[in-house]
């Protein structure tokens, strides 16, 4: 152990395997492992990392002599002083869900019967069916006496399917291009996310589109369901309360947040209806863990209550940063990569609504379902979404199917029209394993659980528009 006045060691090893059947054809299997470690050191107020794969006495000691020139280099030129962040002293193990997983041979029979029944018509002239399963294990160690074991399983399904007639293209997915359904756990993932037969229903769906009007445009009531919410919450909510793009980390990058430190506490985010938590408790979403990667204590935290925003999306660092409390979200996609403020799971809370009572509420209005597209300004302020599938509310009832439709809206305003907030009935765990954020890029695991919610009066256009 050097003489510093704080150093740590994260090691990684991860194991995923990709399978996929495109057009009813096996495709090559993908392999991957990932493992090494990630060496950080503070000293002098200075704060230093480096990174390896070579496990060996040498390799791990070349790295944090590597750390500790960085830390002597950076000590005194750096936002803050860094001896001064408090530190893990944690000891403990997280097991997430065990996965019992049929023989490879059974997952490949599974995804072909699913691609087999997508392909019913020439008109479907794309299909896929794919399953990624990574098993993770974590171990953190550090000087201020911290030693945690983590393990996770990941299942991660999809189907796509694709309709062409004449100039009019359509697709329909399970959970969304962006794998919306992935969890920890094993078999039982495929069940919760209706993939057993979503092949010819999504099939079906897509088919249709091709003969739907355009979504209409106009202000109206909006209905979105948990495959859409997952995206609305992930761009609205979650990017926009990470504490560090607060304080102008992601300046650079990725854009800054329009919310700013003094809002905390007061806020009016949206209605008294919206209610969302940080909730890495969750055994089956997606980002759950016992710790975070700097080894600060996994729990259910309060982001916004009643419509108020409460806390940042912030890790001890940026807490001790920005005087603030926040929550444990200091993680990393790899070892490879520095820990940063990350959202894990950022949910919704369910409310009273069945789905029935908030469409028999809509005198005109939309459903939309399935994220297919986005755009938000660089203050993560603005934005812009579409969907794969839309269906016209009227006179309470549900109605005709539309195609490509889309909304837009300013947060702040979009959340405090929040009218009704689906029961339990209506929610759904989703997630995604591509959020991307900071330089180098790091693309991580988050999860978002979300009920069905509508909106009064949103900006909404169709293809045309």
């Amino acid at each position: 152990m050097p003489a510093v006045d704080f150093c740590s060691m994260r090691v990684v090893d991860e194991r995923s395997e990709e399978l996929l059947v495109r057009q009813n054809i096996l495709q090559p299997l993908r392999n991957a492992r990932s493992h090494g470690a990630m060496l950080t050191v503070i000293h002098d107020g200075g704060y230093g990392y480096a990174a390896t794969s070579d496990l060996s006495r040498n390799g791990l000691n070349a790295a944090l002599q590597h750390a500790l020139h960085w830390a002597r280099l950076s000590a005194g030129k750096t936002v803050t002083n860094f001896s001064k962040i408090p530190q893990a002293t944690v000891l403990g193990q997280y097991q997430g869900l065990t996965a019992s997983i049929p023989t490879r041979k059974d997952l490949i029979a599974l995804l072909m019967q699913e691609s087999v029944a997508s392909h019913f018509s020439d008109k479907i002239v794309d299909w896929s069916a794919s399953i990624g399963l990574t098993q993770t294990e974590q171990l953190f160690i550090s000087s201020a006496g911290a030693d945690i074991h983590q393990q996770f399983n990941y299942l991660i399904p999809n189907l796509s399917v694709t309709a062409n007639e004449g100039s009019e293209t359509q697709t329909r997915s399970l959970g969304g291009q962006y794998n919306g359904f992935c969890r920890q756990g094993g078999m039982e993932v495929l069940q919760q996310s209706g993939f057993y037969g979503a092949g010819k229903r999504i099939a079906e769906e897509a088919l249709a589109l091709l003969h739907a009007a355009n979504c209409p445009s106009g202000r109206m009531d909006l209905l979105l369901m948990p495959e859409q919410m997952m995206l609305q919450i992930h761009e609205s909510i979650g990017h926009p309360l990470e504490l560090d793009r607060i304080l102008g980390d992601e300046r650079n990058f990725a854009g800054t947040s329009f919310v700013t430190p003094d809002m905390f506490g007061h806020f009016q985010y949206g209605s008294e209806l919206l209610n969302v938590t940080y909730d890495p408790s969750r055994a089956e979403q997606f980002a759950s863990f016992g710790w975070d990667d700097d080894g600060s204590t996994a729990e259910k935290t309060w982001i916004i209550k009643n419509g108020i925003l409460e806390k940042p999306l912030g890790s001890a660092l940026s807490q001790a940063r920005a005087g603030m409390a926040g929550v444990a979200n200091s993680r990393a996609c790899d070892w490879n990569r520095p820990a940063i403020d990350r959202m894990a799971n950022l949910n919704i809370e369910a409310g009273s609504s069945s789905l029935d009572e908030m469409i028999a509420s809509v005198d005109y209005g939309v459903l939309m379902n399935t994220n297919v597209s986005w755009s938000i300004d660089d203050s993560r302020n603005k934005f812009q979404f579409g969907c794969e599938y839309g269906q016209v509310i009227r006179n309470g009832k549900l109605q005709e199917l539309v195609k490509n439709p889309n909304y837009r809206g300013i947060s702040e305003s979009f959340w405090r029209s929040l009218k009704m907030v689906g029961d339990t009935s209506t929610l759904a765990v989703m997630g995604t394993p591509f959020c991307g954020k900071g330089e180098p890029s790091q693309v991580i695991r988050v999860g978002h659980a979300s009920p069905a919610c509508l909106f009064d009066q949103v900006e909404v256009f169709g293809g045309e528009a």
